[in-house]
C-alpha cells in the first residue's frame, strides 16, 4: 500500500500541462443532466417517452433549465466544435442506483447509461440513402473531447440526501458509474475525456442555508420544510459533505486511475474543478456577472406549485436562474473555463 501510495505521488508529479490540450478541437460529446442538456428532454417530452431516434442531433435551444444557453452550447459557439449533447436534465448516473419517475416520459428519467447506448447507436448509425454515418462525419481520437457532469440528482432530493437510493447502492455505487461510463467511451474510441466534478450545491437556493439564500419550499422539494425531521441547516451541511466526499475522491482517483491502473491506455483525462469556479463566482461575482449581483436568490422564483415569478432585473445579474441551476452568465463562466481547459492552460483542471 505505501509503496503504491508513492508511486501515485510520484506518477502525479508529472501531471504538469504546457500548450493546448487538444491541439484540433472539432468535437465536442456531452453527457450529463440539466446543467448540460439543451434539447433532450423535451424531445422526450414531446413524443410521450421515445427517445431521438439513431442519426438524428438534436436541436440547438435556449429554452433550458437555466434559462438560457447551455455552457457546452457556449462552448461549441466560442471554439467553432461541432456539439453533440446526449445529457438530459433530471438523469442520474444509473437508474439502477436512483430512480426518479418522471410522467410526462411514461416513467423514468433517461440516465446516462441510456446516453451512452444513444451515444454508441448514433456513432453506428448508417444513412439508408447515402451508405453512411451523416451524423459523425470527422470524428477522430485526436479531435474529439468527451465531458461528463453528473451528479446534481444523484446527490440531491429523493436521492442520496434524502436516503432513496435503491438496492442498498451508496455514493461510491455513483461514483463507480462514473468510470464504468468512460469505459465504454473508451471502447468507443474516445481518448480525451472531462470529468467534471460536482457542484457546489449547497450555495444554490434549494439547498442553501436560511438566511444565505437557502429555500424552505421549492418546486424540486415540495414537502421540504414540513418533514420535521429535515433541518434545513443540516441540508446544507449535508450537501456540502457529500460535494466535497465525491470531488475528493475523483481528485485521488483519476489519477490512480490513469497512471497507476492505467484503465485506459493512450487516453488523456481532465478533472474540471466546477466546484471551485462556481464558489469563486459566488465569492467574487463581480468578476462574472453584471452590477448589481445577485449570487443567493434566484431569477425565477417558484413555490411548491411551481408557480413563478420572474425578477425585474434582467438574467445576467443572476449567478442561479431558479433554485438549483446555474444561470445562462454562469454557464459561460463554465464555458471560458472549459475553453481554457482544452487549450492546455485552466488553473481549474488537472491534467492526466
Amino acid at each position: 500500500m505505501r509503496g503504491s501510495l508513492s508511486l501515485l505521488i510520484a506518477a502525479s508529479a508529472v501531471v504538469v500541462k504546457a500548450g493546448p490540450w487538444v491541439t484540433d478541437f472539432k468535437n465536442l460529446v456531452a453527457f450529463g443532466d440539466s446543467y448540460t442538456d439543451e434539447s433532450r428532454l423535451s424531445y422526450f417530452i414531446a413524443h410521450n417517452g421515445t427517445a431521438p431516434p439513431p442519426g438524428q442531433l438534436t436541436p440547438f435551444s435556449n429554452d433550458t433549465a437555466g434559462g438560457g444557453v447551455t455552457w457546452d452550447r457556449w462552448v461549441a459557439d466560442y471554439t467553432g466544435a461541432m456539439l453533440y449533447d446526449y445529457a438530459v436534465a433530471g438523469a442520474v448516473c444509473d437508474n439502477d442506483i436512483i430512480y426518479r419517475v418522471l410522467s410526462s416520459v411514461v416513467g423514468p428519467f433517461p440516465d446516462v447509461v441510456y446516453e451512452i447506448g444513444a451515444f454508441e447507436d448514433d456513432i453506428s448509425y448508417i444513412n439508408a440513402t447515402t451508405k453512411s454515418n451523416t451524423l459523425y462525419t470527422d470524428r477522430g481520437a485526436d479531435n474529439t473531447v468527451y465531458s461528463m457532469w453528473i451528479g446534481t440528482n444523484d446527490l440531491g432530493v429523493n436521492a442520496f440526501i434524502t436516503d432513496s437510493s435503491l438496492h442498498s447502492t451508496l455514493i461510491p455505487d455513483y461514483i463507480d458509474c462514473i468510470y464504468n461510463k468512460f469505459d465504454a467511451i473508451y471502447k468507443a474510441g474516445g481518448r480525451y475525456f472531462v470529468l467534471m466534478n460536482t457542484a457546489p450545491l449547497q450555495l444554490s437556493p434549494l439547498y442553501g442555508v436560511p438566511g444565505a439564500g437557502g429555500v424552505s419550499v421549492s418546486q424540486y422539494w415540495p414537502n421540504k420544510k414540513p418533514q420535521s425531521q429535515y433541518n434545513l441547516t443540516e441540508i446544507s451541511y449535508k450537501m456540502k459533505e457529500y460535494t466535497q466526499l465525491v470531488n475528493s475522491v475523483f481528485a485521488y482517483r483519476t489519477p490512480f486511475e490513469m497512471l497507476i491502473a492505467k484503465r485506459y491506455p493512450g487516453a488523456k483525462m481532465a478533472v474540471y474543478d466546477v466546484h471551485s469556479l462556481l464558489t469563486d463566482v459566488y465569492n467574487n461575482p463581480e468578476q462574472y456577472l453584471t452590477s448589481p449581483v445577485n449570487v443567493t436568490a434566484p431569477y425565477n422564483m417558484c413555490d411548491a406549485a411551481g408557480n413563478c415569478t420572474q425578477s425585474a432585473l434582467s438574467l445576467d445579474h443572476y449567478m442561479w436562474f431558479d433554485d438549483l441551476h446555474p444561470s445562462e452568465k454562469t454557464d459561460q463562466a463554465i464555458a471560458h473555463e472549459f475553453v481554457n481547459l482544452v487549450n492546455g492552460n485552466s488553473t481549474y483542471a488537472t491534467y492526466y
